[in-house]
C-alpha cells in the first residue's frame, strides 16, 4: 500500500477526518530539557496514562500496536507499531488514535512531544493529535512525512492554538504504510504535552483558490495550516478549520461555519479570509455561488434515423461505458431538471466520456449536438478522440481534436441559460477519421456544468424558424469613421452590460449564419451601459443599428434613447441629458427583415452634449428583437434616410 493509500484509508475511518497538509522536516530536539508538567500531560510514559484508550483506524492492521520492553528510550516500556508489508492480508497499514475518556485541558501547553525511532530508515506518513474517536473531532492537528532514523530522536508538534484546547480527548495519533516491499517497526516513548517556550512566530495560512457551487449547497475550506519557528527551523502543522475564525466579504452570498463548512446562500461572489486567534492567515478563498437551471433544453427535432445518440430522452442511446473515466478529474451525477434527466458535472477540470467497448462510426454524420448550461462561459471545450483502424488506444493511429466555445466564438455561449451547440464535425479537423470514435472529453472554465442531448446527427444545422435566416448586412463604413459598441466588422469599445440590472428584458448571444448577434426577448426596455468608459461621439454624425423582429410592426414603434452623463461623467450629477427617437413602419420598421437604422445624432435634440455618452436604451412595442452592428459613424451615407431595409 502506498502512502497516499494509507491516508485515504485513514480518511475513511470515522475517527480521522482528511486534512490537506504540508510536509515537515525532521526535528532533533534532544537538547531540550523536560518542562515542568501541569496535571495530565502524559500520554505514554512506561504505560498508558489513566483513562487512555486506543482505537485502530479502519483498514489498518488491528493488532499493529504492542508494548515494547527491550528497545526503549528510557524507563521500562515503549509503544511499538508493526507496519505491515503491502501484501499483508491483515491490514494495509498501521494506525490508530489514542484518546481519553475524560477530556484534558491542554491550553497550558504549546507542543506534543515524543521520542521515536524505526527499525529501518522510514518516513512516517502521519502523526499528531486531536482525534477523539467520536467521528466528530473538531481540532485534529497533524504532521506529515516525518523522517525517522534507527536512533532515538525527540520530535515536537506545535499546538496550532492552545487556547481552544481546554477540553480535548484526542491525545495522539499515528498512521503509516510501508514504502518498502517488506514491513518494519516504529517505536515511540515519552509521549506527552509540554510547554517548550521555543515555539514562536505562528504563520497561519489557508489555500488560495477559487471554488464554485450552487445556492443551497455547501463547500469546505481546505489547506488550513500553521507554520511555526521551532528552534530556528520552520515546522508546518496541518490544522483543522475549527482552529480558525473565518470572515466572508458578503455573508448574504456565503458564510463559513466553525467546522470550515461553507454555506452557499444566494448567487454572487464572496471572498473568505481567516485568522488564527488574532493573527491573520495568508491566502483567501473566492467563492462563486451559482444558480442551477430551472428549465430543460429544447426537445431535439432531428429525425431519429439521422441520429446516433449518446444521451437524450428523445432517442435510443448507444452504449456508453462511463460518463466519468477513472483517469479524469470530475464528478458526475444524474439529476432531473424540470422533469428532464441531465448530466451534472461538478469539480470539473476535465471529464472523460468513454465508449471504447462499442466504438461509434460517425462517418455518415455531419454534426455533434450538445446542450450546455454553465454559469461561467469564459471557455467550454469539447474533444473527440478516434482510436483508428485498430480500434485501440495508443495503437499508433489515434487522432483527436478539440474545439473551444467562448462568448465571442463563432458559436458563442452565454452563462445562466441552455446553449444549443451544433458543431460541424468538419470543425474537428485534427481527426484522421470518424469511424472509430471512442472518447468525448469536456473541460472549461466552469467547475459546474449541465449537459443534455449529446448526439451525432446528419443534416444541416437546425435553424430557428422564428429568427432571421441570414445575418445582418456587413457594414461598409471605414473603421476610422466608426465608434463601435457591437459588430464583427470593427473593434468594439468596452460595454459594461447589454442588459442592466434595472431593465426589463432578457438578452442572449446567438449566432446567425456564423455572425454574433444579440437576441432580446421579453423586451419592455433594455439598458445597455458603458458607464465605466463613457464614449465621446462628438466627431460622429449618425447612430447605426441593425434590427430584425418576427413581431408585427404595422402599428408598432421601436425606440432608441441616448443618455449623456455630462462633464462630471457620473449619473445624477445635475448635468445629465437624454433624448429618445421612435422608429415606426412609416420610417421603415418591418417584420421579418433586417432594418438598418441610420439615425442622425442631430435628431437627439435634447442631448446637451455627446462627449460623455453612457447609456443606450431600447424599448417599444416589440417583444423579440435581434440586434447587430451597433455603432456611431461619420459621415452620413445616402440622403439622410432613417432606415434602410435588407431582406
Amino acid at each position: 500500500m502506498t502512502v497516499s493509500t494509507a491516508r485515504r484509508m485513514m480518511g475513511s475511518a470515522a475517527a480521522l477526518p482528511a486534512l490537506a497538509l504540508l510536509a515537515a522536516c525532521e526535528r532533533d530536539l534532544t537538547e531540550l530539557d523536560p518542562a515542568a508538567f501541569p496535571p495530565e500531560p502524559a500520554v505514554f510514559y512506561d504505560d498508558f496514562a489513566p483513562g487512555l484508550h486506543y482505537g485502530a483506524f479502519g483498514g489498518s492492521k488491528v493488532d499493529a500496536l504492542d508494548i515494547e520492553r527491550d528497545l526503549v528510550y528510557r524507563g521500562t516500556a515503549a509503544l511499538k507499531f508493526t507496519v505491515p508489508a503491502p501484501s499483508d492480508p491483515t491490514g494495509g497499514y498501521a494506525g490508530g488514535a489514542f484518546f481519553s475518556t475524560v477530556p484534558r485541558d491542554l491550553s497550558g501547553f504549546d507542543a506534543l512531544t515524543f521520542w521515536a525511532r524505526a527499525s529501518t530508515a522510514a518516513t512516517l506518513d502521519r502523526v499528531g493529535f486531536g482525534d477523539d474517536n467520536t467521528g466528530t473531532s473538531r481540532f485534529p492537528a497533524t504532521l506529515d512525512n516525518l523522517s525517522l532514523s534507527t536512533r532515538w530522536t525527540k520530535y515536537a508538534i506545535p499546538l496550532p492554538l492552545p487556547s481552544v484546547l481546554a477540553s480535548e480527548s484526542g491525545l495522539f495519533l499515528v498512521a503509516d504504510a510501508s514504502e518498502y516491499p517488506v514491513g518494519y517497526e516504529l517505536y515511540f516513548d515519552d509521549v506527552q504535552f509540554e510547554r517548550l517556550g521555543t515555539i514562536i512566530d505562528p504563520q497561519p495560512a489557508i489555500d488560495t483558490r477559487t471554488v464554485s457551487g450552487e445556492a443551497g449547497g455547501t463547500l469546505t475550506v481546505g489547506g488550513t495550516r500553521v507554520t511555526f519557528d521551532v528552534n530556528g527551523t520552520h515546522v508546518t502543522v496541518g490544522a483543522a478549520p475549527a482552529y480558525f475564525t473565518f470572515t466572508s466579504s458578503d455573508p448574504d452570498v456565503a458564510t463559513v461555519n466553525p467546522d470550515g463548512t461553507i454555506a452557499l446562500i444566494r448567487p454572487g461572489t464572496a471572498t473568505i479570509t481567516a485568522t488564527l486567534g488574532a493573527t491573520p492567515a495568508a491566502g483567501a478563498l473566492t467563492v462563486h455561488v451559482e444558480t442551477p437551471p430551472e428549465d430543460a433544453p429544447a426537445v431535439p427535432a432531428v429525425p431519429a434515423e439521422d441520429v446516433i445518440s449518446l444521451f437524450s430522452d428523445a432517442y435510443e442511446d448507444v452504449n456508453v461505458d462511463t460518463w466519468s473515466a477513472d483517469w479524469d478529474q470530475a464528478d458526475v451525477q444524474d439529476v432531473v431538471v424540470a422533469g428532464n434527466p441531465v448530466k451534472k458535472y461538478t469539480n470539473l477540470a476535465f471529464a472523460g466520456v468513454e465508449f471504447t467497448s462499442s466504438l461509434i462510426d460517425a462517418t455518415s454524420m455531419t454534426h455533434l449536438h450538445v446542450d450546455l448550461w454553465t454559469n461561467d462561459a469564459n471557455a467550454f471545450r469539447i474533444k473527440l478522440v478516434d482510436f483508428g483502424a485498430n480500434g485501440v488506444f495508443g495503437g499508433g493511429d489515434d487522432s483527436e481534436h478539440e474545439v473551444t466555445f467562448t462568448p465571442v466564438s463563432e458559436t458563442p455561449i452565454a452563462p445562466g441559460r441552455w446553449n444549443a451547440l451544433d458543431i460541424p464535425l468538419s470543425a474537428f479537423s485534427g481527426l484522421a477519421g470518424r469511424g472509430e470514435l471512442a472518447q468525448l472529453i469536456v473541460s472549461g472554465s466552469s467547475r459546474t456544468v449541465y449537459l443534455d442531448n449529446i448526439y451525432f446527427f446528419r443534416g444541416e444545422t437546425p435553424v430557428d424558424p422564428t429568427g432571421p435566416p441570414d445575418p445582418a448586412p456587413t457594414p461598409q463604413d471605414a473603421a476610422g469613421d466608426v465608434v463601435s459598441l457591437f459588430s464583427d466588422a470593427y473593434d468594439d469599445a468596452a460595454v459594461d452590460t447589454w442588459s442592466a440590472e434595472w431593465d426589463v428584458a432578457d438578452v442572449e448571444d446567438v449566432a446567425i449564419g456564423g455572425n454574433a448577434t444579440k437576441k432580446y426577448t421579453n423586451l419592455v426596455f433594455a439598458g445597455i451601459e458603458f458607464t465605466s468608459q463613457t464614449l465621446d461621439a462628438r466627431g460622429m454624425t449618425h447612430f447605426r443599428m441593425d434590427i430584425w423582429t418576427p413581431d408585427e410592426t404595422a402599428a408598432a414603434g421601436f425606440k432608441v434613447k441616448l443618455v449623456d452623463f455630462g462633464a462630471d461623467g457620473g449619473f445624477g450629477g445635475g448635468d445629465d441629458s437624454e433624448h429618445e427617437v421612435t422608429v415606426t413602419s412609416a420610417g421603415g420598421l418591418a417584420t421579418g427583415a433586417w432594418v438598418s437604422l441610420n439615425l442622425p445624432l442631430a435628431d437627439f435634440a435634447n442631448l446637451a452634449g455627446r462627449e460623455n455618452l453612457a447609456q443606450l436604451i431600447i424599448s417599444g412595442d416589440l417583444s423579440t428583437v435581434y440586434v447587430d452592428n451597433v455603432y456611431f459613424r461619420r459621415p452620413a451615407s445616402g440622403p439622410g434616410n432613417q432606415t434602410g431595409k435588407n431582406p
